[in-house]
């Protein structure tokens, strides 16, 4: 099970690999459909965390501009994709409420995850839908807790399509101009760990001042 997870994750991250995939079982409408789903998952069911989002999507380019994609109908269908996915995921917060904290951890779901994200919207509050696409497992979860925390919807909208629309946008037109560059191909694992990294930063770089903030005095009882 574990092992079949690995090899299709290694598959949308290897251009040679995915592309042979949407020749072969997913050709024509049924490959951009699967892509579709791939991201949707991402944000709007809760359990796409262990997905390749940023480095799919930066292999999806690399595919489009090896003709194997239209790169505009590919942009427009994973735009409308996360941006679904978003409202799925807020609509589940306002649903499921405060309850959510609450909830054991199982295979899926790790509590820690949702309250990191929770920490994370409570310092950048609407901007977060924005730079949470940009961060792996803060992405899965920021419309989900904004949701939760009653954003009204109205405002959470345009945070949604503008994070939506350049996180799409960004790495697919990276891999499409990128793909064709000798090194990059050379080097394409080493790119996509690259990107990993990149992704991972802002979250890194949160994890050391929240380690480096003075704590505060524990008071006597």
């Amino acid at each position: 099970m574990i092992q079949t997870l690995i090899d299709f994750v290694r598959t949308l991250t290897d251009p040679e690999r995915l592309i042979r995939l949407l020749s072969t079982v997913l050709s024509g409408w049924m490959g951009y459909a699967a892509l579709f789903g791939i991201v949707y998952s991402e944000t709007g069911l809760l359990v796409g965390f262990f997905l390749p989002g940023d480095s799919l999507l930066f292999t999806v380019g690399v595919v489009a501009g090896a003709g194997q994609l239209n790169i505009l109908l590919i942009n427009v269908t994973l735009m409308a994709a996360a941006m679904l996915g978003d409202s799925t995921g807020y609509l589940l917060g306002r649903k499921t409420g405060p309850r959510i904290f609450n909830r054991p951890d199982s295979r899926l779901f790790k509590r820690e995850h949702v309250i990191r994200t929770r920490k994370f919207y409570e310092r950048y509050g609407g901007k977060t839908i924005i730079y949470a696409r940009f961060v792996p497992i803060v992405r899965t979860f920021a419309a989900f807790v904004a949701g939760v925390m009653e954003m009204p919807y109205l405002r959470f909208l345009p945070f949604s399509v503008c994070g939506g629309i350049g996180w799409v946008f960004l790495m697919t037109m990276l891999g499409y101009n990128l793909g064709g560059v000798p090194f990059v191909r050379r080097n394409f694992d080493k790119v996509i760990l690259t990107i990993i990294f990149v992704s991972l930063l802002p979250t890194i770089i949160e994890v050391i001042k929240a380690r480096r903030a003075p704590q505060p005095e524990k008071v006597p009882e």
